[in-house]
């Protein structure tokens, strides 16, 4: 990720006088450094979308087709009467401001159309207008306006800088989901081909391989094999790695962020060494190799679509239950949308741990244990041989990933196996952690180079909490569960805290776990020396 011709951090101007026109008067400008690029034509193409073409943001002309406005008021329609929850957003807020500070795009760039409460308002002026009686007679009086297009390049600019992570909604005194009302934006931008190539290319990748980075399952397994290698190395084990083995127990998805790229193949190994230990009867799959589902920053049909393919390769292969790995918004989706789109699972039994007898009655419906609930029953009773010490190195805090923790309520578990295995740990100021989460500001489909200022900025609020613990404790780890954090706070951290490296928990797990007929460990995953096994390493290198 380059961060190459951005300002130094201390140069990066945060800018809160208001603009001195009227919000309805104010033009978007496209701002190298602030917007993402198009989806290719061939990624529309492939997921049977519409509107496929060569275009840009920066050009007047977006090839839009000749009846776009009436293509997208009928789908407001559509959308208005499907979803009785998104017409009460409509009708509800009170722009009371209650959110305005809470979005982390404000808080760094400070856009007011980044504040919640306006980002929202650029949809329900137009449904003011044609779905109100006094939208319709008194128009601008009441806030409302006709979609045409400025209004148009203004959704895909704005809608397309919010990451959907919901922290202004815990704020809001009527509830209101701001993540919902930019979802349904990007719906309809949609309908007429206005889509981002960082979302586009990896549902269709997603739709057509399994997973967001199109790896074929020849290339996938060469890539888990190297993993193995990997821990052979540290370890002296040659841990097992069953593959589209059918009547396991239990099925692994992982986002394919765990296998591809370091700081995530130290979690997907971490994950590999676990299972051995346990002699865990699992599988991993090459059809449903990503965790991860982009459809929710797409539409809530390709949420569904891509949701499935877990469900259907869990009932080919014939196993009992689904684990999951250190994922975000595939958590999201199983907790929020799962039963509603796909249906319980009902062909599948209720989880189980075989080593525990624990039931896992939070996955009654889904049938799928995060990794984090799974490792901390197993730690709870006793089941796994730890030396935290071996991780004595890191100085470590937590960022809780928004959809595990907003949406999914995952808050406990990840921090109780943190601190089984690290003995230095502290939290982040306390309204920046739990459900007040901030946002790494690369979600949703914006963490791609194009964008990365609007991402450095989205994500300062998060950094300038890793820097306040990293000067009172010394902090050097920032710790996280989402494959999309992962990579984006790893950019972040470069810019905001160059001394603070970001790491998965299962990576700590793996480096604590005390292997039955292991070699001594002189190494941890990352090949630094582990504690008091730094003089071993210099007489080797001699």
């Amino acid at each position: 990720m380059s961060l190459e011709g951005l300002p130094k951090p201390e140069n990066l101007h945060i800018d809160f006088e208001a603009p001195q026109t009227d919000w309805m008067e104010t033009p978007t400008t496209f701002r190298s450094g602030t917007f993402s690029f198009p989806a290719a034509p061939k990624n529309i193409k492939y997921m049977g979308m519409a509107n496929p073409r060569e275009w840009s943001p920066t050009e007047e002309d977006w090839k839009l087709p000749d009846n776009w406005r009436q293509i997208i008021l009928d789908g407001l329609k559509e959308r208005l009467e499907k979803f009785r929850s998104f017409r009460l957003f409509m009708d509800i807020c009170v722009r009371c401001g209650a959110c305005a500070d809470k979005c982390h795009f404000f808080l760094g760039g400070g856009d007011p159309k980044n504040m919640p409460v306006l980002r929202a308002e650029l949809l329900r002026s137009v449904y003011r207008k044609d779905y109100t009686l006094a939208g319709k007679i008194l128009g601008r009086m009441v806030g409302a306006r006709d979609l045409d297009l400025k209004v148009l390049k203004e959704w895909f600019y704005y809608f397309y800088q919010c990451t959907e992570c919901r922290r202004c909604s815990l704020y809001c005194p009527y509830g209101i989901d701001t993540a919902e009302i930019t979802m349904i934006g990007r719906e309809l931008l949609n309908l007429v081909g206005l889509n981002i190539n960082w979302v586009q290319e990896p549902v269709a990748n997603c739709f057509r391989t399994g997973n967001h980075l199109g790896i074929p399952p020849h290339g996938l397994i060469d890539m888990w094999e190297f993993c193995v290698d990997d821990i052979e190395n540290v370890t002296g084990i040659r841990v097992d790695l069953p593959v589209n083995r059918k009547g396991a127990e239990i099925l692994m998805v992982t986002p394919s962020g765990d296998y591809f790229a370091d700081p995530g193949t130290y979690t997907f190994m971490g994950y590999l060494m676990l299972f051995h230990e346990l002699g865990l009867d699992y599988t991993w799959s090459t059809y449903a190799s990503e965790g991860g589902n982009f459809g929710l920053f797409t539409s809530h049909e390709t949420i569904k679509r891509l949701n499935a393919k877990i469900y259907a390769e869990a009932k080919r292969l014939g196993v009992k239950w689904i684990l999951g790995g250190e994922c975000g918004h595939m958590w999201r989706v199983i907790h929020q949308y799962m039963d509603t789109m796909n249906g319980p699972a009902d062909f599948l039994e209720v989880p189980k741990s075989p080593f525990t007898g624990t039931v896992f009655e939070n996955a009654r419906s889904s049938k799928m244990v995060h990794i984090t609930e799974f490792t901390s029953d197993l730690i709870k009773h006793g089941k796994l041989n730890l030396d935290p010490s071996r991780n004595d190195k890191v100085i470590a805090t937590y960022h809780d990933s928004c959809n595990t923790a907003r949406a999914a309520g995952l808050l406990d578990e990840p921090r109780y196996v943190i601190k089984a295995v690290c003995n230095n740990f502290y939290e982040m100021p306390e309204n920046t952690i739990r459900e007040e989460t901030f946002c790494c500001g690369g979600g949703a489909g914006l963490g791609n180079d194009e964008n990365i200022e609007m991402r450095m900025r989205g994500g300062f609020p998060r950094a300038n909490a890793v820097n306040y613990v990293r000067d009172e404790h010394g902090v050097n780890r920032l710790l996280c569960m989402c494959a999309i954090d992962r990579a984006t706070l790893t950019a972040l951290m470069h810019y905001w805290a160059p001394d603070v490296e970001v790491g998965g928990i299962h990576e700590l797990v793996a480096n604590a776990l005390i292997m039955k007929g292991e070699d001594e460990r002189k190494t941890d995953l990352r090949g630094e020396p582990l504690p008091g096994m730094e003089d071993m390493e210099e007489e080797e290198d001699v």
